[in-house]
């Protein structure tokens, strides 16, 4: 990451313009220490710590604010601590397994990990510890529930002018695409991709389809290596033009000499904030497909139109959409905290960490708890509670009360209500004997009004 936001640093000084976004398109590595290289499919050989640690551990921060998808090449124990999306170092934002978040009025939807057929009808049971390589694996795989949610970003039927997504990111490019791009050149750069190409395997298929479905400006996707752009087109049923079409571009790997990136201008309200937040359409789709939220093996029931006796179109009632807008002000809150351990100093010992457990993120338990969202952090926590770790941050709090205890004496208004007890049960002071209370200091007091109260040795004198 360093040299990418040093290659953006040195456009905006030849150009004279500033980055208000990054967008990265998969494998994006946000490895937090040498434990989480165990959750990394990559070989040996490419197993390297990288720079995101220092973003992590506050030792840098992000200079552009920075928005990802998963890709195949993830630490895959830390991203599924955040099914729905959450920040993974202050300033850079991952998008979860599939999201839509909006940024200065934009809106802007992302699908991480590539296809499989195998997993692609599962749910997401995937967590640390994973049992074998092959689940290290099968955790970046897309699943059906993802894309059949974002389905239902969809416009009302008989729209076919509209472009209800204006960015869409994916790590995989959807199988098909190069139908629409310049195929002949592309085979020239990459000929063994010929053979997927013919078959239609080059990508993933159910994306295609999503594409139509929901009809993005941009589609951005990475994963193959290769610069490729295309044109898709839109039209009505009846051959009249439609929406404006979809510019699809892949692009390479950081590497010097490669096309790696692409500055994007869009036109946005000058009052635009540039400042993420959650979609109030994808919220109510979240919240009307609760029930299909699964972390089964096998795989999941999803209704279709063939069964007319309940419901399988998801696109939000206007009552659904009411009931997310009521909740007020939908910033995405920068909530960052640290579960795992922070890379605060590379020895022997750190390299030679094992494999990161799994943690609770409290990011994806504030989220689900304020739009009653089911929390798939906390199910699959709970499918293994035993290999459950206490994240970073609340060792680190509770060490600091280890010393002092804060009370302040503003926590009670005078609404404040007490019970008064009028018939006291006595008590037996006999036997009685108080714990030894053992600190250093006496109490003290702020200008603030609140006592820092530091524990002494406590002398109690005999009756």
């Amino acid at each position: 990451m360093d040299k990418i936001y040093a290659v953006l640093a040195e456009i905006e000084k030849e150009k004279g313009y500033k980055f208000d976004l990054l967008i990265c398109c998969g494998d994006y590595q946000a490895v937090r220490n040498y434990g989480d290289l165990h959750h990394m499919h990559v070989k040996e050989k490419y197993r390297s710590l990288q720079t995101f640690y220092k973003y992590y551990s506050g030792e840098k921060e992000a200079p552009i604010l920075t928005i990802f998808v998963g890709g195949n090449h993830e630490a895959s124990g830390y991203l599924c601590e955040l099914p729905n999306g959450g920040w993974v170092a202050p300033n850079i934002y991952y998008m979860g397994f599939a999201n839509v978040i909006r940024f200065a009025g934009l809106r802007v939807a992302g699908l991480s990990g590539i296809f499989n057929s195998k997993e692609f009808y599962r749910g997401h049971y995937e967590r640390p510890p994973y049992p074998n390589d092959s689940e290290v694996v099968s955790s970046y795989h897309v699943r059906n529930i993802d894309v059949w949610r974002l389905k239902h970003l969809r416009p009302v039927d008989g729209d076919y002018t509209s472009n209800p997504i204006d960015i869409m990111i994916t790590h995989d490019w959807p199988a098909g695409i190069v139908d629409y791009g310049d195929k002949k050149r592309l085979l020239k750069v990459k000929p063994y991709f010929r053979s997927d190409v013919v078959c239609g395997k080059l990508g993933n298929p159910s994306t295609m389809k999503l594409l139509f479905d929901i009809r993005p400006r941009y589609w951005l996707s990475a994963h193959l290596h290769v610069a490729f752009a295309a044109l898709v087109p839109h039209t009505a049923k009846d051959g009249s033009p439609g929406a404006a079409p979809t510019r699809f571009l892949a692009l390479d790997k950081p590497i010097a000499q490669r096309h790696f990136i692409q500055a994007l201008e869009m036109n946005v309200a000058i009052e635009a904030e540039t400042k993420l937040s959650y979609d109030p359409q994808w919220l109510a789709i979240l919240k009307a497909t609760n029930s299909f939220t699964s972390i089964s093996r096998s795989n999941i029931y999803l209704p279709s139109g063939s069964n007319s006796d309940e419901r399988w179109d998801f696109r939000p009632t206007d009552d659904e959409l009411a009931s997310i807008n009521q909740l007020g002000d939908l910033t995405i809150p920068e909530n960052f905290r640290q579960t795992a351990p922070p890379l605060l100093k590379d020895t022997l010992e750190s390299r030679n960490a094992k494999s990161t457990p799994y943690y609770r993120n409290p990011q994806s338990a504030e989220f689900c708890a304020r739009f009653g969202i089911t929390d798939l952090n906390k199910m699959l926590a709970e499918s293994d509670p035993d290999n459950v770790a206490i994240a970073h941050y609340i060792l680190e709090e509770n060490k600091q009360n280890t010393d002092e205890i804060v009370l302040d004496y503003n926590i009670f208004d005078d609404g404040e209500d007490f019970v008064i007890d009028t018939q006291p049960t006595s008590l037996d002071l006999d036997s009685f004997v108080p714990p030894p209370i053992l600190s250093k200091s006496s109490i003290t007091q702020d200008s603030r009004g609140t006592s820092l109260v530091k524990r002494r040795k406590v002398d109690i004198p005999d009756e």
